[in-house]
């Protein structure tokens, strides 16, 4: 195969939970531009929708669908329309992430916590449970799931200096949690030829700098990375095509450190 062809999604069905938010859109738009069917999905169905139509209107093949990970029956639902609609899905990418209560330790409530893993742990098997049923069927599929650096390394709570900002405890152990998930989703599964992987992004400027500014945060942030800046919009587009696509047909298990170089120190 030419290596070129080899990044090519056209005829694939990719779905991108949270697809409407600022990860979830340059995932969603690179797919849709290595020639993906892209399915943008979230509880606001409108801006699934938005997301889309702005996507078909630059000539790419998109659709908005409504998805609540919170209720596995609008999860079942859900895979049930993509395959009713399409008859098929071949990547599913997990990027949602509840941020709902995002404390320390001391501060977290049990109400909270458990919020917080109906949708980042639960609601991650349960998708990946009813999508890789028909990966099954088909001896084919890819699972790319959205972590972070905060599951790969500790917090830095210094970077923070005297900004009062921190960094959340369950944030932490949902993203360490994820890079175990993801492994045992490829020793189980690639007998069946299907690929999971991790992409495990550093900070992101559009959801940082542009709240922050040049704070103490933002400041020592870029002083910490050897790339010296936050990442951008463009940044995960080429390792989601990369794993979503036959570039890396013989790459499972993996979680690919997207960070500018903050981990390697």
């Amino acid at each position: 195969m030419n290596v070129r062809n080899s990044f090519e999604l056209t005829d694939r069905l990719c779905v991108v939970t949270g697809g409407a938010g600022l990860y979830g859109k340059p995932i969603a738009l690179a797919l849709a531009e290595a020639g993906a069917c892209v399915v943008i999905a979230s509880r606001n169905a409108e801006q699934c929708q938005a997301a889309a139509t702005e996507l078909v209107a630059n000539g790419y093949q998109a659709v908005g669908m409504q998805l609540d990970l919170g209720e596995e029956t609008s999860i079942a639902r859900f895979i049930k329309e993509v395959i009713e609609r399409f008859g098929r899905l071949d990547v599913l990418v997990n990027n949602a992430v509840s941020r709902e209560g995002f404390k320390t330790l001391d501060q977290m409530e049990k109400s909270e916590w458990e919020a917080s893993q109906r949708i980042n742990s639960t609601g991650l098997m349960l998708i990946t449970k009813y999508a890789v049923q028909h990966m099954v069927a088909n001896r084919m599929g890819v699972i790319i799931n959205i972590g972070s650096i905060q599951g790969v390394v500790g917090p830095n709570f210094p970077v923070y200096g005297d900004t009062g900002m921190t960094s959340p405890v369950n944030y932490t152990y949902d993203k360490s949690a994820m890079v175990g998930f993801t492994k045992w989703l490829a020793n189980y599964y690639g007998r069946y030829g299907i690929r999971a992987n991790c992409i495990s992004p550093g900070g992101y400027g559009p959801g940082v700098e542009e709240q922050y500014g040049d704070n103490e945060f933002v400041a020592n942030y870029k002083r910490l990375t050897p790339l010296g800046r936050f990442a951008n919009e463009d940044d995960i587009k080429g390792p989601i095509v990369f794993l979503a696509s036959d570039a890396s047909a013989y790459v499972t298990g993996h979680n690919l450190l997207v960070d500018g170089g903050w981990t390697s120190w």
